[in-house]
């Protein structure tokens, strides 16, 4: 991500300015609009630990399903 300059506009909004290589102004946006956008996005390492969640509760699922079915092959064995 491109290093940001905190602005203010003329009605005193706080604005972010990115700069190019050469110093020139390549983007500018409001505080508020890049904020939410930087909340929406996820960050690497939020989206590797959802994946392993994902995944151990995935295996936990079938864990509890084998068990289950073990279960009910014991009962029904017994009757």
């Amino acid at each position: 991500m491109a290093k940001r300059t905190v602005m203010r506009s003329s009605a005193g909004k706080k604005l972010y300015a990115v700069r190019n290589a050469d110093g020139t102004f390549e983007d500018i946006q409001s505080y508020a609009k890049a904020h939410a956008m930087d909340i929406k996005r996820g960050s690497k390492a939020e989206k590797g630990a959802k994946k392993k969640a994902k995944k151990a509760g995935k295996k936990t699922a079938k864990k509890g399903a084998k068990k289950a079915a073990k279960k009910t092959k014991k009962k029904a064995s017994k009757k």
